[in-house]
């Protein structure tokens, strides 16, 4: 709010050193029950859309394409679920660890190859 009347006073000083990263973040802190709330429905989504792909490779013909669309907007409707609990820059960095660095790129990178084998 300081910075608002500041602003609207004609006082705005810029030597705030923050990066456009960290004022999107201030910007966008949920609470804690918001982050549960998003977590849940996220998990839901991509669980009811990964559920739906498996039942829709019984389909002929269609089936595949089918699987493919639900289970990868499933995935990575559970992949945001966590962002919400942990918030996305945390989120990357963990993803980006030593430890973990190996399954991120398996998941992101057979995506898109296994899309091309199938057309």
């Amino acid at each position: 709010m300081d910075k608002l009347r500041a602003f609207l006073n004609g006082r705005d000083e810029n030597t705030d050193n923050r990066n456009i990263l960290q004022a999107a973040n201030e910007a966008s802190t949920l609470g804690w029950d918001t982050r549960v709330k998003g977590f849940v429905a996220c998990m839901v989504i991509g669980l009811v859309c990964s559920v739906l792909g498996v039942c829709c490779l019984f389909i002929p013909k269609i089936g595949l394409i089918l699987f493919i669309v639900f289970y990868t907007f499933g995935n990575i409707c559970c992949l945001f679920s966590t962002m919400f609990l942990m918030g996305p820059m945390k989120q990357l960095k963990r993803m980006c660890d030593k430890t973990r660095a190996f399954a991120t790129t398996v998941m992101i990178g057979i995506g898109p190859k296994v899309h091309q084998c199938n057309t």
